[in-house]
């Protein structure tokens, strides 16, 4: 525990650091959020007073000042497009963005899992050259290219899936009301490439482990190949896969900004694109902040699963 919160000490100025460069950086993209919002036609008087109610109009160190005080206090601030909360509108999409990285890494861990095992266990062999073929491809093509493929093929084409969405609006219980086959695409999309990678990792700490003494003397003692591997083999070369995934958490979340844009999915990835386009700063900056706070909780829960599974990083 002493370990874990030292850790979790050491992730907040990580935090800190990207919210307050992202709170910068949109301040200085040219462009003046009040004016896109009302129009050329707003007058001067009109201009004035929202960037009053929106405290625009104070130097920017001070809005810098104003933002992490509400930020401790728990506001985010309001939304200038959407005229809501940024932490209502968060709550509201926060379930589908955890819900697609969650089964697209599912699915990444159900398709890698057996593929690096028998690849390992099949070394050189054709079913070992072909799940590495496989997995070349499922690295070579990026998500902003297989999901157009995808909607043509299963949804235009075949007419198996929905074409996008998730069959219900923005609604408080989001995570309840999502429809499981509008996540198939999507997760497919996103979960590809990290399957591929997985599926390498695998197979290199399999072959690894196999190759290892306490193996053999394993054989030697007469078990089975199923007990040598699930046993023996496996748990010891899941440790690197461990921390693997966890790092690969953060960029499933990143993609998860151009995969809810091709399959229109209602989370936070495009809820911050939107919001970078409106030039509505609070709202990016609420978006990115959850973001980060759910990237550091995961390395922080891959930390304590790591010295879980390996008893010699508990001193």
């Amino acid at each position: 525990m002493k370990q874990t919160l030292t850790r979790f000490i050491l992730t907040i100025p990580v935090v800190w650091l990207v919210v307050s460069l992202v709170f910068l950086l949109i301040h200085l993209v040219p462009g003046d959020p009040i004016l896109q919002m009302l129009g050329e036609g707003a007058t001067p008087a009109d201009l004035t007073a929202l960037r009053h109610q929106y405290g625009l109009d104070l130097p920017l160190q001070t809005q810098y000042i104003h933002y992490w005080a509400g930020v401790l206090h728990g506001d985010l601030g309001a939304s200038i497009r959407l005229h809501d909360s940024v932490a209502h509108l968060i709550l509201q999409r926060y379930p589908y963005t955890l819900a697609l990285t969650l089964a697209a890494l599912l699915l990444a861990l159900v398709l890698a899992l057996p593929a690096g095992i028998v690849a390992a266990l099949r070394r050189g062999r054709v079913l070992d050259q072909s799940l590495s073929v496989v997995s070349l491809f499922g690295l070579s093509v990026p998500g902003i290219a297989l999901g157009p493929i995808l909607i043509l093929i299963f949804s235009i084409a075949l007419g198996w899936t929905p074409v996008s969405g998730a069959n219900s609006g923005v609604a408080t219980s989001a995570a309840l009301s999502i429809d499981w086959r509008y996540l198939i695409l999507p997760a497919i999309t996103m979960g590809a490439s990290l399957a591929a990678i997985l599926t390498r990792m695998i197979r290199t700490a399999m072959l690894e482990e196999l190759g290892q003494d306490y193996i053999r003397t394993a054989r030697a003692k007469g078990l089975t190949e199923t007990a040598v591997v699930c046993r023996h083999a496996l748990p010891n070369a899941l440790v690197p896969i461990v921390t693997a995934v966890g790092l690969q958490f953060g960029a499933l979340l990143a993609g998860a900004i151009v995969t809810e844009k091709i399959f229109s999915w209602p989370g936070l990835g495009r809820l911050v694109v939107d919001a970078i386009s409106n030039r509505d700063y609070a709202l990016v900056q609420g978006c990115l902040l959850s973001i980060g706070l759910t990237y550091v909780l995961v390395n922080l829960l891959t930390d304590v699963a790591y010295r879980w599974i390996n008893p010699r990083m508990r001193g």
